[in-house]
């Protein structure tokens, strides 16, 4: 909800911040969907996770992380009267999302040494 409600809220009009930085909405696309992918993992319960696998379970939610951000960009465009859509915006969601996964593989599918 937080994602969606910061992509279709309306900004203008309000100081959002004193510093003009190039690209930064890249960045927080990017950090909004690898949270995503992440806070997404998380929330399956371990049983849901060992009848689907973990793995598979993992590119569900990158996929569903993926296809959200490119229809959220889809409304932006069509349905906001002073936000646009930007397929940089769709791309910096996928990667965010992609890194997401890579950071959940890292962090939760890690088999332990035996030393």
């Amino acid at each position: 909800m937080f994602v969606t409600f910061s992509s279709l809220f309306s900004f203008s009009g309000i100081g959002t911040s004193r510093f003009n930085i190039p690209h930064m909405d890249k960045a927080v696309h990017f950090t909004f969907y690898a949270v995503m992918v992440v806070l997404g993992y998380l929330a399956i319960p371990k049983s849901k996770e060992e009848g689907i696998g973990r793995s598979k379970l993992l590119w569900y939610i990158v996929l569903f992380a993926v296809l959200y951000g490119i229809i959220i960009e889809v409304i932006q465009h069509v349905a906001t009267a002073d936000r646009h859509g930007d397929p940089l915006d769709a791309l910096a969601n996928s990667t965010g999302a992609i890194v997401g996964m890579l950071a959940v593989r890292f962090l939760f599918f890690r088999v332990p040494s035996l030393k």
